[in-house]
């Protein structure tokens, strides 16, 4: 099959050469390849239209230094602190003085980092968190702090960042006063009520009905990776998106089949009992502006949002997938990244629809499966505590790449490419992700994947360090992988998941082979961003 591949060429330039740098963080630094964002073509949106963008912008950066104060504390004194060049470059791309890749401090005077980064503090334990009788101490949008007499105590979001805040309410209201789109300007005035008020719901609604909009702001609170103690404490974000609405109509057809791809996840039925609500939506965009949580380390390049299943059981989720930042990613670092990693025979199945695909339907399992226990151990996130976001990506990405499988076996997308291209990619950008290491949830889970795949015989890596696929193999063991992962979050089986987890998220030779060779052939392990205005 012809393969095709994405035209579009990002800069790429490292700031000095190996050879004149005598700074030891030249290569932690060129590890993440710079690429422009460059201005949009805007000739359909309005002046008002772009108005409004330069307001999204605004309050993006708004949020960028929130999250400087919640991940970490003070942004400048930091900064202001590091002589090496490289290394202040490195702590402005982790947004602090810890690798994101290992946890491992990199600044002298800062241990590493805590496993609940910036959300609680420094010395408390699991146990006095959970020892302490206060009943907002669960809620997503809570700092915990200790009062002048060591007790713990809590700080809402709100009140914590409240001159940030401020300053976004009055960009929101300002773009809200003057777009054209009531859908836009009723999110926008919901957005800025809930950053207030640190409740989320109706905005969350609010954002799920704006679908006539060709622009988008995601901002707030939304993940829970940095809180890696309790799994509770979500992180601020904002992403500025332009729709492909093209593409995003070609998207769309498959949201009415939201039901069906749940019944077509494996294992048993009493494990996927949830009902996705019917106003889940997918959108194809180019993001013109990451902050906050999401321009930190890794870049993400598909969102499935709101996490409030509430609102997902109540209205759905929104799939949105980056399309700019996919082909970057895939023409810069899956593409050539496989073609070292796969033996050629192999190598000829890597495909930039596959790899399309393959995040767009794993972003749509992001929204399916199950959201509740089924034995009235609360929600899954309640249940299983810091363990539930490694297995929900482990989830996601194991039952989407079986979803597109099962579009080939239904012969949806056999047109685009094969069920071989899917798989070959899958493991190609598999392998390359397992560089994000053990500090992130995405991290742990691509390697959990990567050991569960080689336990079940799925590749064999020979002596020329390329991989051979078996495929029938590969796809069998990511059924029983999602299969048992459902059932852990629907059983809440902390115990489970955490022997889970301590068997096969560790890194072997393979890794550390594998990234040897990567880093020899210059393929870096993410991207940042250069946005030209």
């Amino acid at each position: 099959m012809k393969k095709t591949i994405f035209l579009i060429i990002p800069s790429l330039f490292l700031l000095v050469s190996c050879k004149e740098a005598k700074s030891p963080f030249v290569r932690e630094v060129e590890n993440y390849a710079v690429v422009d964002i460059k201005a949009p073509d805007l000739s359909g949106i309005t002046d008002n239209g772009k108005e409004v963008l330069n307001l999204y912008r605004f309050a993006a950066d708004e949020v960028d230094a929130i999250y400087w104060e919640q991940y970490f504390g003070d942004k400048q004194a930091l900064l202001g602190s590091i002589a090496d060049p490289f290394q202040k470059t490195f702590a402005e791309i982790n947004y602090g003085p810890w690798d994101r890749m290992t946890g491992k401090s990199f600044v002298e005077g800062y241990h590493d980092r805590p496993l609940g980064a910036g959300f609680y503090p420094s010395d408390m334990t699991k146990e006095e968190f959970e020892a302490w009788d206060n009943p907002d101490k669960n809620s997503p949008y809570t700092l915990i702090r200790r009062g002048e007499d060591g007790s713990l105590q809590t700080l809402w979001y709100h009140d914590a960042y409240n001159d940030h805040i401020e300053k976004i309410d009055n960009y929101l209201k300002a773009a809200a006063d003057i777009t054209i789109k009531p859908s836009v300007a009723a999110y926008l005035r919901s957005k800025a009520n809930a950053l207030k008020t640190d409740n989320y719901y109706e905005s969350s609604l609010a954002w799920l009905d704006m679908e006539d909009s060709k622009m988008d702001l995601v901002i707030g609170p939304n993940e829970v990776t940095d809180d890696q103690l309790m799994g509770i404490k979500r992180s601020y974000e904002a992403y500025v998106l332009l729709k492909n609405e093209e593409h995003t109509n070609e998207l769309m057809k498959y949201v009415s089949r939201i039901s069906e791809f749940q019944e077509d996840l494996p294992g048993d039925p009493a494990y996927k009992t949830f009902q996705p609500g019917a106003g889940s939506n997918i959108f194809s965009c180019d993001a013109l502006y990451y902050a906050g949580k999401a321009n930190a380390g890794i870049k993400v390049i598909a969102l499935n949002l709101p996490f409030d299943t509430d609102v997902q059981r109540d209205r759905g989720t929104r799939t949105i997938l980056l399309e700019n930042i996919i082909k970057i990613k895939y023409n810069h670092i899956v593409s050539p990244g496989g073609r070292i990693l796969l033996e050629p025979d192999f190598a000829e199945h890597l495909s930039p629809e596959a790899f399309y695909w393959n995040i767009a339907f794993r972003e749509v399992a992001h929204g399916l499966g199950v959201k509740e226990t089924v034995n009235w151990k609360g929600s899954v996130e309640e249940a299983l505590g810091s363990l539930a976001q490694c297995l929900e990506e482990v989830k996601a990405n194991a039952a989407g790449v079986l979803l597109v499988c099962k579009l080939q076996d239904h012969f949806d997308i056999h047109h685009l490419f094969t069920k071989e291209d899917a798989l070959a990619t899958f493991f190609a950008s598999l392998v390359r992700s397992e560089r994000f290491g053990e500090g992130a949830a995405l991290g742990r889970a691509n390697i959990i994947i990567y050991n569960y795949l080689a336990e079940a015989g799925a590749f064999q890596r020979k002596a020329t360090g390329q991989y051979s696929l078996d495929y029938k193999k590969m796809e069998a063991a990511l059924s029983d992988l999602t299969a048992l992962v459902l059932k852990t979050q629907a059983t809440g089986d902390k115990a489970f998941a955490e022997e889970f987890e301590a068997k096969y998220s560790k890194l072997n030779s393979n890794y550390d082979a594998d990234r040897l060779n990567l880093g020899l052939e210059k393929i870096p392990a993410d991207i940042r961003f250069n946005f030209v205005r």
